[in-house]
């Protein structure tokens, strides 16, 4: 049982640089500043909706907008792009671990600098329009942040790691595949993360290019045009919930692929 010293201990540590908190109290603080961040919410000039405004605005959505539907419909693509933009950067990024493949890993990050606006008309060349289209540029996007981040991973695997492996007179692609694929592989599940956020930030962008088949984010554009904040605000909330939930199901995903390196980190920060 935690006594008022240790607890005024665990308290003061929220406040100290790279200290660790327990779990509990950090599940309190995250709750104290939540309320706190609605308080101020409420507190804000009114042209911005209050709450109330925006719940009201997020019932209509869904009862006369359909915002499920829009929803499933964006979720669905950008599921499918994280699958596809994660499988085709593995591949790319490993390879940089050959050398004659190490060029075509540079080119695919160079393509980061590049418009998906400017690429609709090349993309329909080769998909056509709608859903494929839409697959395909968000994949592209995706694919060429994945390959950039994954590609430093790769190349910076400490050489020690690979002459340990050959000092177990594992081949060289036994050294690739246990050091530098599974060995990065808790690396993979955190770029993922960070690119299935990405993802979200370009959704409303590509289903604005190509609004047939729908979606949240061509949801979002038409409230925008019609300066509708409150309704505005209630999809932004609908992005920031579903993220969290896609955020939080890959890192479950990382718990059960890679134990070893969640155990890891937990005994670090203990």
């Amino acid at each position: 049982m935690k006594t008022p010293t240790s607890r005024g201990a665990t308290w003061r540590r929220v406040f100290r640089p790279n200290a660790y908190v327990p779990s509990d109290a950090y599940r309190v603080m995250l709750v104290v500043e939540v309320v706190l961040l609605v308080g101020l919410w409420l507190l804000l000039p009114s042209i911005i909706p209050s709450p109330a405004r925006v719940y009201g605005a997020l019932m209509e959505l869904i009862r006369d907008q359909g915002l499920i539907g829009e929803l499933w419909t964006s979720l669905t693509l950008n599921l499918e792009a994280i699958a596809f933009s994660t499988a085709i950067a593995l591949v790319i990024s490993y390879g940089t671990a050959i050398a004659a493949l190490r060029p075509v890993a540079a080119l695919v990050a160079k393509g980061r600098f590049l418009s998906l606006i400017g690429l609709t008309f090349l993309f329909t060349v080769f998909v056509g329009g709608g859903h494929p289209l839409k697959l395909a540029l968000l994949t592209f996007g995706l694919t060429v942040f994945f390959v950039t981040s994954m590609a430093d991973v790769v190349e910076q695997t400490p050489r020690g790691k690979l002459d340990y492996a050959r000092t177990l007179r594992m081949g060289e692609w036994h050294v690739l595949w246990e050091q530098i694929v599974l060995g990065n592989l808790g690396a993979a599940f955190d770029i993922m993360r960070q690119n299935a956020a990405m993802g979200w930030l370009m959704l409303t962008m590509v289903e604005g290019l190509v609004r047939g088949e729908g979606g949240i984010g061509r949801l979002l554009l038409d409230q925008e045009k019609h300066f509708n904040l409150a309704a505005i605000l209630a999809v932004q909330l609908v992005f920031l919930l579903v993220g969290i939930g896609q955020d939080l199901l890959i890192r479950w995903l990382k718990r059960i692929f890679v134990p070893y390196e969640m155990l890891a980190y937990e005994r670090s920060r203990a």
